[in-house]
């Protein structure tokens, strides 16, 4: 199923998915013309197909009291230390994204902290304690005036 090819239908179930993942399948056959049995197998064959790769809850990391986000560019001593700084930096809670890149860093995470001094702390005490980092630059974020997944 690796090669399954997404039509019109396909993209417009995905559409409506992303919106709202809670619709049922019911109103999305109504609002389509097709059978609810043609949703369900739609969405199964692309779950199949790892196109649907899961469900996730939207939360409010404001309204959690996380306020700073941040993204920190790492300088590993060595390349070999990949691997083990990544499990050091997975363990942070703080850590809510990692990335192994080209050009200037090794590693590109992005921070969530609930203040300056919170982000400071995580800096200091977590993040350049791990040895293997030889060093780091943060860049804030102001805001995050898009944010999106692509599009079918």
């Amino acid at each position: 199923m690796e090669n399954y090819q997404i039509d019109n239908l396909d993209k417009q179930i995905l559409h409506a998915l992303m919106a709202n993942a809670r619709t049922a399948y019911a109103e999305l056959a109504k609002r389509f013309a097709v059978s609810a049995g043609t949703i369900h197998v739609r969405v199964e064959k692309m779950k199949q197909a790892g196109i649907i790769t899961g469900t996730q809850l939207s939360i409010s990391t404001k309204q959690l009291g996380y306020d700073v986000c941040c993204f920190i560019g790492i300088n590993l001593n060595n390349a070999r230390d990949y691997p083990e700084t990544l499990i050091k930096l997975e363990a942070l809670e703080e850590v809510v994204e990692a990335y192994y890149t080209t050009g200037n860093y090794s590693i590109f995470i992005k921070v969530m902290a609930k203040s300056i001094d919170h982000l400071q702390d995580v800096l200091i005490n977590k993040i350049q304690a791990i040895e293997a980092i030889q060093s780091t630059e943060t860049l804030i974020s102001l805001q995050n005036p898009i944010s999106r997944t692509v599009m079918p």
